[in-house]
């Protein structure tokens, strides 16, 4: 009975995004067949890898940057997921939480399509249209628009569930949306650090994984969304990087910037390689720094001895160490 609602599953995914051609319909399909046949998918707590995380720590080195590490003005977080079931984990300060500007609103997109698929809101073309808007051109007015239909304590309940985990006290929070993207009252702030838009690294590379395992919703949300996380019409930071040391790279990516807060995240697809990438800095240069990571961060998931690794997980990977929780206020 296994085997048949498996194919069952792949096949009525399958024909749903025949419309949409040949290669989307296969990639939901096989999105499918990994959420039925994988349940037990890693946890990127425990993917942590020796060797991707030395490259790390050695590439922000030439860049300049590990000092700014070390004084928390940027946190990074990569997740090379070339082989989807052994992802590897590296980071710097990856549950940090900064305030995250309009990175977040990966959120929001989130409890749209989950609440569309509970029945509870209508997928229309004009949703599909705003939610497109927020996330390709950031637009704010789309967001709060969608924020508002969606729900405050819809989102923030979604975001702490035990299904996403994507904002954990015990993880020192995530992401976070707690007011408008308007000059609208604050809903309420995150718990822990009083921010009205967070995020930890940590947390965005944990929705992009559900995503890229076909875990955010379901298998049809996730192509969709996929789709509407690319071609961003913003080229600044990880793809005014790529676009011109990396040309060729598919980026699916949200960023946000306020003040001296930069944030970037994106999944990257290039020459059979994919990995996440998520940096958040607190910094005037702080731009500048996101375009010259990314490029190191592509080199370190295309050096020959980060390939060689790909089956060879196992050997070199470590759990996490859980960080420590704010001082009680």
């Amino acid at each position: 009975m296994k085997a048949i609602s498996t194919l069952t599953l792949a096949m009525s995914v399958f024909l749903a995004g025949a419309a949409q051609g040949a290669d989307e319909a296969v990639t939901m399909a096989s999105l499918a067949m990994h959420a039925e046949a994988a349940p037990q998918w890693p946890r990127l707590e425990m993917s942590e890898d020796h060797h991707l995380q030395d490259g790390l720590d050695a590439k922000l080195e030439n860049l300049g940057l590990a000092s700014k590490a070390q004084r928390g003005r940027l946190a990074v977080t990569l997740v090379d997921v070339t082989v989807p079931d052994r992802p590897r984990v590296a980071s710097v300060n990856a549950h940090q939480m900064m305030y995250a500007a309009s990175l977040p609103k990966i959120a929001i997109l989130l409890g749209a399509f989950q609440k569309a698929h509970d029945g509870e809101m209508e997928m229309d073309a004009e949703t599909e249209t705003l939610l497109t808007q927020m996330i390709r051109r950031s637009s704010n007015s789309a967001a709060t628009t969608m924020l508002e239909r969606v729900g405050y304590s819809y989102v923030a309940d979604i975001l702490r569930s035990d299904r996403y985990e994507l904002y954990d006290e015990d993880m020192n929070g995530g992401l976070w949306v707690g007011k408008p993207y308007a000059k609208k009252a604050v809903w309420q702030r995150d718990p822990l650090y009083n921010l009205s838009h967070g995020a930890t690294p940590f947390e965005v590379a944990r929705f992009y994984f559900l995503r890229e395992t076909g875990r955010l919703v379901d298998a049809k949300s996730c192509a969709r969304m996929k789709e509407m996380l690319g071609d961003p019409a913003i080229k600044h930071k990880f793809v005014a990087g790529l676009n011109i040391h990396r040309p060729g790279s598919a980026i699916y990516r949200k960023s946000g910037t306020w003040s001296t807060y930069h944030a970037d995240s994106a999944i990257v697809e290039r020459d059979g390689r994919r990995y996440i990438a998520v940096a958040m800095a607190n910094d005037p240069a702080g731009g500048r720094w996101l375009s010259e990571l990314i490029v190191a961060l592509d080199d370190l998931i295309f050096d020959p001895e980060n390939i060689a690794h790909d089956r060879m997980a196992d050997d070199h990977v470590r759990p996490m160490v859980p960080p420590p929780r704010p001082p009680a206020s």
